[in-house]
């Protein structure tokens, strides 16, 4: 019951116990005492609006931030990265592999150039950070599980070549 909720959730934040249940085939009750459980227990972080801010005439700019770190003994990367998730600007921070980043960060700012010295002001100087490499986000064409672009068909098949 809980993964069911939780995907529910995921996709539409504001549905209530009472429509959650009928969707599942649970009682209201079950699902408010499993939403709070979840809740207390930190499953559910918190509860969020995925807003398109192209359409409100907003500057903000999204960036990812690649870090390459030099972990510090006994502590790896947990202390820099909690650090980093500090600060106002940064969105998330995700411990990578596969990559010559050790960790990548989404943040936002007003600006390219608000970004650019919250970089080289704030993360650049740390003791453990060895070199940064930024990526800004042009235009976002899904997010969240939420396709972002208004030219789309939820009917139209992609083909594929055998």
């Amino acid at each position: 019951m809980r993964k069911e909720i939780l995907n529910l959730l995921e996709m539409n934040s504001r549905l209530t116990s009472a429509e959650i249940a009928a969707m599942i085939g649970s009682s209201e009750e079950e699902v408010a005492n499993e939403i709070k459980a979840m809740e207390q227990e930190k499953v559910i972080c918190g509860y969020h609006t995925l807003i398109d801010w192209e359409k409100v005439e907003s500057d903000k700019v999204t960036a990812l931030i690649g870090l390459k770190i030099s972990p510090v003994r006994g502590e790896g990367f947990d202390r820099i990265a909690v650090r980093i998730s500090k600060f106002d600007e940064v969105k998330s921070v995700f411990l990578m592999s596969g990559s010559s980043n050790d960790l990548m960060l989404t943040i936002e700012g007003n600006s390219l150039k608000d970004i650019s010295h919250f970089v080289y002001e704030k993360i650049a100087p740390m003791d453990t950070v060895v070199s940064t490499a930024t990526y800004f986000v042009l235009k976002k064409y899904k997010d969240h599980k939420v396709i972002m672009t208004d030219d789309h068909d939820d009917n139209e098949r992609i083909p594929i070549m055998a």
